[in-house]
C-alpha cells in the first residue's frame, strides 16, 4: 500500500524534505512509521514516543492502522511566542 507522510518543522529539518511517498505492508500501524524513521534519523533515536500523529488530518493513536492512500503526519512540539 501507498501512504504519503508529511514532516513538519524540525522533522521537515531533520529529513530535508516536507513529504514522502511510502510503500507499506498492509497491517502498518502509524507508531511502526515513527519506529522506522527512528532507526534512520538518528536526531530521533532517542525519542521512543513519537509526537502527536494525524492521519487523513484527523488526530490518531500510534495503534493506528494506516490504509492504502492515507495522509500521515507526525506534528512535533512547536514553540513560540
Amino acid at each position: 500500500m501507498k501512504v504519503r507522510l508529511l514532516y513538519f518543522a524540525i522533522l521537515k529539518d531533520i529529513t530535508g524534505r516536507s513529504e514522502a511517498e511510502l510503500t507499506l505492508p498492509e497491517g502498518t500501524l502509524a507508531g511502526d512509521v515513527w519506529t522506522s524513521m527512528r532507526n534512520q534519523y538518528a536526531q530521533l533515536a532517542g525519542y521512543a514516543q513519537p509526537p502527536m500523529i494525524a492521519v487523513n488530518e484527523a488526530y490518531a493513536r500510534p495503534e493506528t492502522r494506516l490504509r492504502d492512500g492515507d495522509e500521515l503526519a507526525f506534528i512535533p512540539p512547536v514553540a513560540g511566542g
